[in-house]
């Protein structure tokens, strides 16, 4: 498998990551985009980049989450952001 080929099936998880987890919570991340706007997001993606620059360390003893896994919901919450962001336009 090529790389084009390995990205293509991480947005395929990705998204199914995302479908699993908006069933479970529903539009949460929406919603309070709706309310507080994109400071929002930057404090989920700054949360989740703090848990990865943890992790990354070796001396991290809670490892409740991989490095992949919170890499993929840093990669979804850019999207939906992304997402919040063109359908407010």
């Amino acid at each position: 498998m090529n790389k084009i080929e390995k990205h293509a099936d991480i947005c395929v998880e990705l998204n199914k990551l995302y479908e699993a987890k908006n069933h479970d919570y529903g539009d949460s991340f929406g919603k309070g985009f709706k309310e507080y706007g994109p400071v929002m997001s930057a404090i989920r993606l700054e949360d989740k980049l703090s848990r990865f620059k943890s992790l990354i360390k070796s001396d991290a003893k809670v490892r409740d989450e991989s490095i992949i896994d919170t890499l993929k919901d840093l990669a979804n919450y850019s999207i939906m952001t992304v997402i919040e962001m063109e359908v407010k336009e």
